[in-house]
């Protein structure tokens, strides 16, 4: 076992502190032994995270085998046209930002159905030939295990740990166990290039799962389908093994020992120089040199740097020593002017060029769509960012719209939304962009902000503040959706802090199955029910309440807040739980003699039966929308579950103020707003507001109530 496990945190975070990586793998080791320089871009600067189409491909054929392994371990056999799905699925989820385009695939769209049509192929490959695996296969022990531990290699504790994963593990027929690695390509390597470079990529495998299972693995398996049609038909599967003698072993271990050595001594030294490879065939020149100039002319917080694996502050100080004296050798204007020489020759990359968001976008629009569209203006959100664009005459909008993508790439975000119709703005008519940003900050809850008995939800991004006034009988009742994380409770507690400080509000009610608001159980302005038994019965209540104010023309200002709804309607009383029995008198007992000569009373003769059906908690809350709004009750539904069986057509016409925050899929978006765009919102608070009071569709930031909250 590795000496390091009997490191105390406190003597393994001081360890960690020496290295400017948090762990290592055999990609990294891989990267950093053909290109030092580019392993620094790749692996602690992250400039480069974009995939080409066949690099999509590639991950979308791992990801459709893992889901057809994981399923054949349980005993289900997934068809080609299933496994299909899966990986289409994952294709059509990369973010616009995540595409790397080429001269092949300029467009986002092209670079799609490049991958598409590579993973219909390697798919179909393995159809055709997956025997090779299957009739080995006596049990499958793992499928795309990821691991992370430290690694005795050589007979050295390496001081790093290893992050590995593995995308098969089976035991044959004959007892052995094999790792299987799945490879995608254009053409088969070469016998030789396998035999003599792939063992250190096993080794890697094998000492991590054996780390991780406690088995000893026989043999690795490195499959390599060819997405390429042969010429001559034949195989498209390539089924290479590297067999695990005690000669094999000691030997890949010795050469995969000498790679992470010169690894590991580059990242624990701050003043290494990773250098360049200018024959790496794999890596980008130009975008190599651009990033080199780059760490030369830019603070270090213009780089994406992932902290979960990088040491940032190890990385700043060593980034600010190699700035200032590249900057004292050489003169930054020469240094500006090499970088721009580099960012021309990489022609489908905007973002290594010195324009602006706006200046990206009309580029694009132009050179991609040949749209004459220019950015009229520009307004900065707390989510997200606004561009109002003027388009041109004998332009098509819709064109534009069907390039929103492409304008996301140019802006190096995931998606933008572009709006249905189009925004007027100082009596002029534009098509309304929005791209979401990092969060760097909260709107904070302002109590100024209230007016009246007008509910502040939050600023759009042309800073106004967007209300829901409830003295206004057209938006009675508002429905909240939002995913997990997406700011819909934070919005509802804003919500609630503020109508609690309104002049004229009778009763406010929470009705929260899921407890999620029980602070304000003391509060004595609110009455708090958790129990589902206690929400139907308050419910019934409720009617009864509304249907006496209704009778005798009085009003009175009720607001009811009603938390995951969904699941409370799905929890609550149906069928014959709703049925009333009641011991009902249907006649007397007959009389014996003696009893009618001693004059005795008839005996009554009872039967236990039906006498009614209670309403339940959904038709109740029906009842409640449909009539009242008249008497002043007004209130909050709020889900997670954004499904047209929780939120039906006939329900949603009771709901005239719709609020959607981030949902997983576009068409649970369309659900809520009869609209897509809430599946690219950025969370925490980032909202689409439907209203009547509004044409389109509002984007808007919602506020974030904190108990210092004046």
């Amino acid at each position: 076992m590795s000496k390091y496990y009997l490191y105390t945190a406190e003597e393994l975070e001081e360890h960690n502190s020496n290295y400017i990586i948090r762990s290592w793998s055999f990609s990294k080791v891989g990267q950093f032994c053909r290109n030092e320089k580019a392993f620094e871009m790749i692996y602690i600067y992250g400039y480069q995270s974009t995939s080409s189409a066949s690099g999509v491909s590639g991950n979308a054929y791992h990801e459709a085998l893992s889901s057809y392994f994981k399923s054949k371990q349980n005993g289900i056999e997934l068809t080609l046209p299933e496994v299909e799905m899966i990986a289409f699925q994952y294709i059509d989820e990369v973010p616009a930002n995540k595409w790397k385009l080429q001269i092949t695939t300029p467009t986002i769209a092209e670079s799609k159905i490049k991958a598409i049509k590579s993973t219909t192929a390697l798919l179909t490959n393995f159809f055709h030939e997956k025997y090779k695996y299957e009739d080995h296969i006596a049990k499958i022990l793992d499928v795309e295990i990821s691991w992370t531990g430290y690694l005795t290699i050589n007979g050295v504790d390496i001081p790093l740990p290893c992050n590995a994963v593995i995308d098969l593990v089976i035991e044959t027929h004959d007892g052995r166990i094999i790792i299987i690695d799945h490879k995608s390509t254009n053409a088969f390597s070469s016998e030789a290039e396998l035999s003599l470079a792939i063992g250190k990529q096993a080794m890697t495998y094998v000492k991590t799962y054996e780390a991780h299972s406690g088995l000893v693995v026989d043999e690795v398996w490195f499959c390599q389908n060819k997405y390429s049609k042969n010429q001559k038909g034949g195989d498209q599967l390539n089924m290479f093994p590297v067999v695990l003698s005690y000669d094999t072993r000691v030997l890949y271990e010795d050469l995969l020992y000498e790679n992470i050595k010169r690894l590991i001594e580059a990242v624990s030294n701050p003043d290494y120089v990773y250098l360049i490879n200018d024959f790496d065939n794999l890596v980008n020149r130009e975008e190599l040199y651009e990033f080199w100039s780059k760490t030369r002319l830019n603070e270090i917080d213009v780089f994406d740097i992932d902290e979960s694996e990088v040491n940032k502050e190890m990385v700043a100080k060593r980034h600010r020593k190699i700035r200032d004296s590249s900057v004292n050798t050489v003169s930054p204007k020469i240094i500006k002017h090499f970088h721009n020489k580099a960012a021309s020759f990489i022609k489908y990359d905007l973002n290594t060029t010195d324009m602006t968001q706006s200046q990206k976008i009309e580029h694009k629009l132009k050179v991609t769509c040949s749209a004459d569209a220019r950015v009229a203006h520009m307004f900065s959100g707390f989510s997200s960012d606004t561009y109002l664009l003027e388009v041109g005459a004998g332009t098509k909008i819709s064109s534009i719209r069907g390039y929103n993508l492409e304008i996301a790439s140019a802006l190096n975000v995931a998606n933008v939304r572009i709006s249905k119709d189009l925004k007027v703005f100082e009596g002029k008519s534009y098509l309304q962009v929005e791209t979401g940003k990092k969060k760097d900050k909260f709107l904070p809850w302002d109590s100024t902000e209230l007016i009246g008995q007008k509910v502040p939800l939050g600023k759009d991004n042309f800073g106004e503040t967007i209300y829901w006034d409830l003295e206004n009988e057209s938006t009675p009742f508002m429905l909240i959706c939002g995913a997990a994380g997406s700011g819909k409770s934070a919005s509802i507690i804003s919500s609630t802090e503020y109508i609690k400080r309104m002049e004229g509000i009778d009763q406010i009610i929470i009705l929260d199955p899921k407890y999620e608001f029980t602070s304000y159980d003391s509060d004595p302005k609110i009455q708090v029910y958790n129990d589902i038994l206690d929400i139907e019965r308050k419910v019934e209540d409720l009617v009864l309440e509304m249907n006496n104010l209704i009778k005798y023309g009085e009003k009175k200002k009720i607001v009811i807040i009603f938390d995951e709804f969904a699941d409370a309607v799905a929890n609550s009383r149906k069928g014959k739980d709703l049925e009333i029995w009641e011991d009902v008198e249907i006649g007397y007992y007959k009389q014996s003699a003696l009893e009618i000569l001693q004059e005795t009373a008839p005996r009554v003769k009872t039967k236990y039966q039906k006498t009614g059906t209670l309403r339940s908690l959904e038709e109740n809350m029906r009842i409640i929308k449909q009539k009242g709004r008249s008497v002043g009750i007004r209130g909050i539904d709020a889900t997670q579950r954004a499904s047209s069986k929780v939120i039906t057509g006939d329900a949603k016409v009771n709901y005239s103020l719709m609020i959607c925050f981030r949902v997983p899929k576009a068409i649970d978006s369309t659900v809520v707003l009869d609209d897509s765009g809430a599946e690219v919102l950025t969370g925490m608070g980032d909202g689409l507001l439907k209203s009547p009071e509004f044409p389109d569709l509002v984007r808007f930031q919602s506020f974030f109530y904190q108990e210092s909250a004046q």
